[in-house]
């Protein structure tokens, strides 16, 4: 069922016993951070701040650190859910028939449901404030002790291509440097950057501008971080998640729209050509981003609910709330790889990877050299060309159990056979790269390998107990002492 806005998110977590309420004081410098990284390590709710030290405001966090709590976001009993939906459109063509395609009609009838609505007015300009309004009021977190400053962590981006006005979302950290300024993370390879290039390489002198929501409904919130193609409208997929469409606002000041149901909504410009210097921050990798020049950000206008609620995160040494949000990505676009590369049967991106940094891929061969197919294509798609390492595996492998798969693949691979080296683009944050934003990648082929390979051995088969004495031996389990099997394993050996 889809969630009207984050005050409804927040109740349906609680009545899951999903949220915690903290009503003590809690402080946004370090303080929260150290709250909700033991909570998430520890497998702990999403926490409410209800006393956020020198703010009024109230600071949620951990919203959708568990695989539970992303069932809850996207309304759904099983994140497979939205995969098989988006699978189903995938197989739409167009049908034969008369009552074939009045059978159709339904579904076509449903995708009206994923557009915008754009409205009049919404929950967002409860409050206008285009004066006498300070960003210090909101209880922006200082995660990490080595951060340049207070950090806007959970942002949805608003921004339009100047070529075809098309709308993109995106989410990108922002610095708060003042009152009314932040930094503008755009890394470049984001839309947002892209945008920005657009407008100076036509030379245009003019503002770009740039609305930001935060805390709304979660499956808009969400969709600002899914690796959609370029011009593919991130509120377009929200509606399609939610099966309703996402209600949008027109702007105080700026010729953009953001969710009707926004917490706050900061409004403003990037004057192109000024940088400023943004970071160090603690990221998603574990290690501090150093600082570099980003463009600043101009609020010129805040609008907000009575009563605001806060939304943010943390990311740092895996797991983190960023784990759950990115292996829900991994199950939802799984049928859109496959769509691209059918004989991908699943794909694992461990947390230790912190996405970009490791992809396991079972696959079913068909033909020689197929493994190495597959790791370029996949250095080919969006933003899964940012993979450092890839290791492809056979279909009976479960990349799910890595254990399973370090054991398959390292007994699987003669390393100066199975190993390849690429140079491409690589994910901005790693800061091992030769180069920023460029270095090498590796692809492993860990799968069985043919004569037709150049492998004329005899390759062996893995260890499996008969199953008749798999069999017997379950009965005769039964029979320890207590039906204790632990206690009966201890008393055998």
């Amino acid at each position: 069922m889809a969630h009207a806005d984050l005050r409804e998110f927040i109740r349906a977590l609680e009545k899951a016993g999903e949220l915690k309420r903290v009503p003590f004081e809690v402080d946004p410098h370090l303080e929260m951070t150290e709250f909700a990284d033991r909570a998430v390590k520890r497998g702990g709710p999403a926490l409410l701040f209800e006393k956020a030290k020198n703010s009024r405001h109230p600071v949620l966090i951990n919203a959708f650190a568990s695989k539970k709590r992303m069932e809850i976001a996207l309304g759904v009993d099983s994140v497979d859910d939205v995969a098989a939906r988006i699978a189903e459109m995938l197989e739409m063509r167009m049908p034969q028939g008369l009552m074939n395609k009045l059978k159709m009609l339904p579904k076509l009838a449903d995708m009206a449901n994923f557009f915008p609505k754009i409205v009049s007015s919404g929950p967002c300009k409860e409050v206008i404030r285009k004066d006498n309004f300070s960003l210090r009021e909101i209880p922006v977190l200082q995660c990490w002790p080595g951060d340049g400053g207070p950090f806007i962590t959970l942002p949805m981006v608003f921004s339009k291509n100047p070529d075809t006005g098309k709308r993109n979302c995106g989410m990108y950290r922002m610095q708060v440097f003042d009152e009314s300024t932040t930094g503008m993370h755009w890394q470049t390879h984001k839309q947002g950057a892209e945008h920005y290039r657009k407008l100076v390489r036509a030379g245009n002198t003019q503002r770009m501008e740039v609305a930001v929501a935060i805390g709304a409904d979660p499956a808009a919130m969400y969709s600002a971080i899914l690796p959609l193609p370029p011009d593919l409208d991130e509120m377009m997929m929200a509606g399609f998640i939610r099966n309703k469409p996402v209600e949008l606002v027109q702007c105080e000041t700026v010729d953009l729209q953001v969710p009707a149901s926004a917490e706050f909504v900061l409004e403003g410009y990037v004057e192109l050509g000024e940088t400023r210097l943004e970071g160090p921050f603690g990221d998603h990798t574990g290690f501090y981003s150093l600082d570099d020049q980003y463009p600043v950000f101009h609020v010129q206008c805040v609008t907000h609910r009575k009563d605001p609620i806060y939304a943010t995160t943390i990311v740092g040494p895996p797991p983190m709330e960023d784990y759950f949000m990115g292996k829900a990505i991994e199950r939802i676009f799984l049928p859109l790889m496959r769509l691209q590369l059918p004989e991908v049967r699943d794909v694992c991106m461990p947390a230790e990877g912190v996405f970009h940094n490791l992809m396991l891929i079972s696959i079913r061969k068909s033909y020689p050299g197929q493994a190495r197919k597959v790791m370029h294509a996949i250095w080919g798609l969006g933003q899964a060309m940012f993979s450092k390492v890839i290791v492809v595996v056979d279909e009976d492998v479960d990349v799910q159990n890595v254990s399973e798969v370090a054991w398959k693949a390292l007994n699987n691979i003669d390393p100066q056979r199975d190993i390849e080296f690429v140079m491409g683009p690589v994910d901005s944050l790693d800061h091992a790269s030769r180069l920023p934003d460029y270095g090498s990648k590796m692809g492993v082929d860990a799968t069985r390998k043919w004569p037709q390979e150049g492998f004329t051995r005899r390759w062996p088969d893995v260890l499996r107990m008969s199953p008749d004495v798999v069999s017997r031996v379950d009965e005769l389990w039964k029979r320890a002492p207590d039906c204790n099997p632990v206690r009966f394993a201890h008393s055998i050996c």
